[in-house]
């Protein structure tokens, strides 16, 4: 058997990754909003994405946190420049996601979440197609969904049904994501999109660096 010559050339093993965009999106009660907030708590590189609003700022909430507070020229012009990944008006209230915040994490190998519907995920991935990762959350059951609804004793009646109402046409968009995950249970779910982040981090696009790791391998 040939011996391998000794060296003490080492090739550099820190391998730079370009960050992804995870988004998540799934009828009112399914489960997104408590899966987010584990994911955040227990992701280091993971990121909550900051919208730009044009709402007032509420008590106790900061500028370039909770949301960036902009006038409603502000926010025009931001879509007239191509500044927004996304944008929709709910309740005339104007909201959106800026793209340079975001594109400067990516850049620094960070993971930003996104918890928004399916018709933002549509305008994030016209414009983002090769950064984008999508999941869909769905409820074990519709019995279930109306349960969590209730129990979250948030709502009167009226509004759980209309939310119900409005789950079907959600629900219908499962075919455009990446990933379906079933919620039946949330620590399991939890474990799903890590196991979906770990595959994704690892895909060849997203690690530039990985040109100049196998070069220094064949040098060495």
């Amino acid at each position: 058997m040939k011996k391998l010559p000794n060296t003490s050339i080492h090739p550099n093993t820190s391998i730079h990754r370009r960050g992804l965009m995870l988004v998540l999106s799934s009828p009112s009660g399914a489960g997104k909003t408590t899966i987010s907030r584990i994911l955040l708590e227990k992701e280091q590189d993971l990121t909550l994405s900051v919208s730009a609003t044009t709402r007032k700022k509420r008590p106790g909430e900061v500028h370039g946190k909770d949301y960036f507070f902009v006038s409603v020229k502000e926010f025009d012009e931001m879509v007239e420049r191509g500044d927004m990944l996304e944008y929709a008006t709910v309740f005339d209230n104007k909201y959106g996601t800026p793209r340079e915040p975001v594109e400067e994490g990516l850049s620094n190998g960070k993971d930003v979440l996104f918890d928004i519907d399916w018709q933002g995920t549509q305008q994030v991935a016209a414009r983002a197609a090769n950064d984008i990762v999508r999941v869909f959350i769905l409820p074990p059951s519709l019995q279930e969904l109306e349960r969590r609804l209730y129990a979250r004793a948030q709502d009167s009646a009226e509004v759980v049904q209309g939310r119900m109402a409005k789950a079907a046409d959600e629900m219908s968009h499962w075919a455009e994501y990446d990933y379906i995950i079933i919620n039946k249970n949330v620590e399991k779910s939890v474990a799903d999109v890590q196991a979906i982040l770990r595959s994704e981090r690892l895909k060849r696009e997203r690690r530039p660096g990985l040109d100049d790791f196998v070069r220094d391998l064949r040098q060495a």
